[in-house]
């Protein structure tokens, strides 16, 4: 197990992601030039990308590290009928959900019930499809659509802040089911999608298009927020929600509705808008 893996199960994660987003959102110029030096640098971020190319523009990290990227940086499948995926980074896992388990690593799984925080939530997925994308520190942290959705409920699951690196992934079990997440159910034309926004140590937070910043605050139970009949629907591609540190998008799908793009396997390295599935 990795030191950082190991120290933890032990450090007080809250209060080091709390330290982490004060740094994070200071407006002292030094500060912020140092964060965003050390990351550009050592994680090699391509600015070319992004809407806003000048690094010295920022006043915070945090303005930084959930920047927009140019128009066109990203483009949807241009298949209708093809899921997109969420966001930037890489496969982690993805498949099968079998009888309710969803595969973390090897020797490593967790229940939908525990990912979701509710059995009967998960019941719809007990034999569906799961898809779970990486963010590491170098790429664009918004999360946008697979598919056009109406937003239903999120469940605000509190829990452990332990790294999302692959490290951890192969060792701490369950992992995507202790860390704190939000949960983001909605109704489409197929049936239920989920997309879980799992949170990770040093990740300051959780913000989404319709409710502003949903983590923190920090808690011990378990928030539903109901949305049936407010209206909020987002297309296919479009913007989602944002990590403020580097994490996970866990997205599922209930089955008989889809098929994986047959190129994506694990640890395979995928784009924003690229196909994640196409509908049957």
């Amino acid at each position: 197990m990795s030191l950082t893996t190991t120290l933890s199960y032990v450090l007080p994660h809250r209060l080091l992601s709390s330290m982490a987003r004060r740094l994070a959102y200071s407006s002292n110029p030094r500060i912020a030039r140092w964060l965003i030096d050390t990351v550009t640098e050592k994680f090699g971020v391509n600015l070319a990308e992004a809407a806003n190319p000048d690094p010295r523009s920022y006043a915070t990290f945090n303005q930084f590290f959930t920047r927009a990227l140019k128009p066109g940086a990203r483009v949807p499948s241009s298949d209708p009928r093809t899921l997109v995926m969420p966001a930037d980074g890489r496969i982690s896992q993805l498949g099968a959900i079998e009888d309710g388990r969803i595969f973390q690593a090897k020797g490593q799984s967790f229940t939908a019930a525990e990912l979701l925080g509710d059995a009967a939530d998960a019941e719809v997925f007990r034999h569906g499809l799961f898809a779970t994308v990486y963010l590491s520190p170098k790429d664009y942290h918004r999360v946008h659509m697979p598919w056009t959705g109406t937003l239903r409920e999120t469940v605000h699951v509190p829990g452990r802040l332990f790294s999302v690196g692959p490290a951890a992934v192969n060792k701490v079990p369950g992992l995507f089911a202790r860390n704190e997440r939000l949960v983001c159910h909605f109704d489409t034309d197929f049936g239920p999608m989920v997309s879980v926004m799992v949170g990770a140590l040093l990740v300051s937070g959780v913000e989404t298009v319709w409710g502003g910043e949903e983590i923190p605050a920090y808690g011990d139970t378990i928030t539903r927020k109901d949305y049936r009949g407010k209206g909020i629907t987002l297309e296919r591609f479009a913007e989602m929600a944002r990590f403020n540190y580097g994490s996970t998008v866990i997205v599922l799908l209930p089955p008989g509705v889809a098929e994986f793009a047959p190129h994506l396997d694990a640890e395979h390295a995928v784009q924003l808008g690229q196909a994640l599935a196409t509908l049957k």
